[in-house]
């Protein structure tokens, strides 16, 4: 069977165990993406800048900082109030409360690129990028499977209730700024924004386990994406972070950007975060 049928096929089979459509998920992006194209009829300088803004605080400090490299590998440790700030940041990216968000990608971590991955471009580029997160309950892990891939959450009646209740925080936000900005800030600050978060973390599921450089020899398909590490600050540098997936540091060379690691050095200057792992690069 020639590659390209090999993957759709894949993706067929993936979303026939999946048992469906995710109705939910699949009109929360669709709205999102209808307010994203209606925010270019109401755009203003304003409204872009506090996207921008939006758009660090949820993708750097609540995935980068929070979801990622701290509730998932805990490559670092801060005050749990602090913790708890940056959780709560990763809600604003509509990507799920912190419970699923962590249970998923140690599973991806598991069997990543094999059987088992929720979201492996081998089962189809368009699968791995969003067609996953479109059915069954591939973005909300049960019960069960949180308990077992996130113990450590599952324990904490906060993470309980942020997952429970993830959309809460992103509902707010919408409030304050349709009340400030009117209309142009809460298209560009919530639909715009979520959309090109949405975009840009599903890069690193599909473009970064196909296209890039490998520096290592990792058991799976990573590779080091200089465009999505740009637009997720730092997240990119993807065969890096699998050879070494407790490193708060992904960009491991001086010209491998990563913001995210910057803003957990900087923590780590002011003796907020302790315990930093990093990775090096030998010789």
């Amino acid at each position: 069977m020639p590659p390209q049928l090999e993957a759709t096929a894949g993706a067929v089979e993936q979303f026939r165990k999946q048992q469906g459509i995710n109705w939910t998920s699949l009109i929360a992006f669709t709205v999102f993406h209808i307010g994203a194209v209606a925010a270019l009829f109401f755009f203003n300088w304003r409204a872009l800048l506090v996207a921008i803004v939006l758009y660090w605080l949820a993708l750097s400090v609540g995935i980068g900082m929070g979801y990622h490299r701290l509730l998932t590998h805990r490559s670092y440790s801060v005050p749990k109030l602090v913790e708890y700030f940056f959780a709560i940041c990763g809600t604003l990216a509509l990507e799920g409360g912190p419970i699923s968000w962590v249970a998923t990608h140690r599973v991806h971590h598991k069997f990543s690129d094999k059987q088992g991955d929720p979201h492996s471009p081998r089962d189809g580029k368009w699968w791995a990028h969003l067609i996953w997160m479109l059915v069954g309950d591939a973005t909300h892990c049960d019960v069960e499977e949180s308990a077992r891939y996130a113990p450590d959450l599952v324990r904490d009646p906060f993470y309980v209730w942020l997952t429970k209740y993830h959309y809460v925080p992103l509902a707010l936000v919408g409030v304050a700024l349709l009340a400030t900005g009117g209309l142009p800030f809460l298209l560009w600050g919530l639909f715009v924004r979520v959309t090109a978060g949405l975009h840009a973390t599903w890069l690193i599921n599909s473009a970064t386990h196909f296209w890039g450089a490998r520096r290592f020899k990792t058991g799976d398909d990573s590779r080091n994406n200089a465009m999505v590490a740009l637009v997720t600050f730092g997240e990119g540098w993807h065969n890096n972070h699998h050879a070494h997936p407790t490193s708060a540091r992904h960009g491991l060379a001086w010209y491998e950007i990563d913001m995210t690691w910057i803003n957990i050095w900087l923590l780590r200057q002011i003796h907020v975060a302790k315990s930093v792992r990093v990775a090096r690069l030998e010789g």
